[in-house]
């Protein structure tokens, strides 16, 4: 993937009628917030069939007699939706994975009640090793929206889970938090994914050796990231890829074709052997 800058054609009206930032609108995230309006739309007429767990499923081997190649069995995937969210919301990634050879696709709901990102990140960690018993893969791949995503990261980084999570691919993630809607402060999970909270300072905190692959899909119209790049990881002990996306926000993130085209890609690539480090990619889906 090639680096991509956003295209800003600004709207002449707006420049004489409104000398605000008004004046500013571009026609990316005029058409990008349309998007996410619609996005929305249907994600609430989706949002009641997936508040109740799915029923988990064993892997079935291959027929005997089936004529086929012999291939690596590719690792289970589990999906990890945002704040105030549920599993319903990776209906359509669910079905483009299952379309390229994921037999073994989970999506996990976690409790609209959680207050607390660690304690949320020890349940995953009950679930993947539970899923790596049922299927008798060693490693999983996580790929969490949101809060979701540093759920997952919390596992991986400060509770072993490197040890089981091959590759974590995060969509929209405030991994050096977010300063967003003050007025949700209220709310002790938001205050965790606040610039400087206490759990923000752990996930800075050196982690010699972490075994998984980060992927992280940021985008440049994403307006729940502020400053965007908190939606990067940035460590130094992290093997990670950023990868900008041009022209959708946050709710299009887990949705867009394009994007479960370059997750699909994260999840297939073979992990390199250089030394850990972040590198940049960029995506235009508009």
């Amino acid at each position: 993937m090639m680096v991509t800058r956003a295209v800003q054609p600004f709207l002449p009206m707006c420049q004489r009628m409104f000398p605000s930032r008004l004046a500013g609108l571009s026609m990316a995230l005029l058409k990008a917030t349309a998007l996410e309006l619609a996005i929305l739309a249907g994600h609430l007429l989706l949002y009641p069939s997936g508040i109740i767990q799915e029923r988990h499923s064993h892997a079935l081997p291959p027929p005997p007699d089936a004529a086929t190649l012999p291939t690596e069995a590719k690792p289970p995937v589990i999906l990890l939706h945002g704040f105030i969210d549920n599993r319903s919301v990776f209906v359509l990634l669910r079905r483009n994975l299952a379309q390229h050879g994921r037999q073994h696709i989970e999506s996990l709901n976690y409790s609209p009640l959680t207050c607390d990102i660690r304690t949320a990140a020890k349940l995953l960690g009950r679930h993947i090793e539970e899923l790596c018993e049922r299927t008798g893969q060693p490693q999983v791949d996580v790929v969490g929206h949101s809060l979701g995503g540093l759920i997952a990261r919390y596992y991986v980084q400060r509770l072993g889970g490197d040890l089981h999570v091959r590759t974590l691919v995060t969509l929209g993630t405030p991994h050096s938090g977010t300063r967003v809607a003050p007025l949700a402060n209220a709310h002790p999970i938001v205050r965790q994914m606040r610039p400087g909270s206490e759990l923000i300072k752990e996930l800075r905190e050196p982690a010699p050796g972490c075994r998984t692959h980060f992927v992280s899909f940021w985008s440049d119209l994403d307006p729940l990231m502020d400053p965007l790049e908190t939606a990067c990881v940035d460590h130094p002990d992290l093997l990670a890829h950023n990868i900008r996306v041009s022209g959708i926000g946050h709710l299009a993130l887990p949705v867009h074709p394009a994007v479960a085209t370059g997750i699909r890609q994260a999840l297939d690539l073979v992990r390199p052997t250089a030394p850990a480090g972040a590198s940049t990619g960029g995506l235009t889906v508009a």
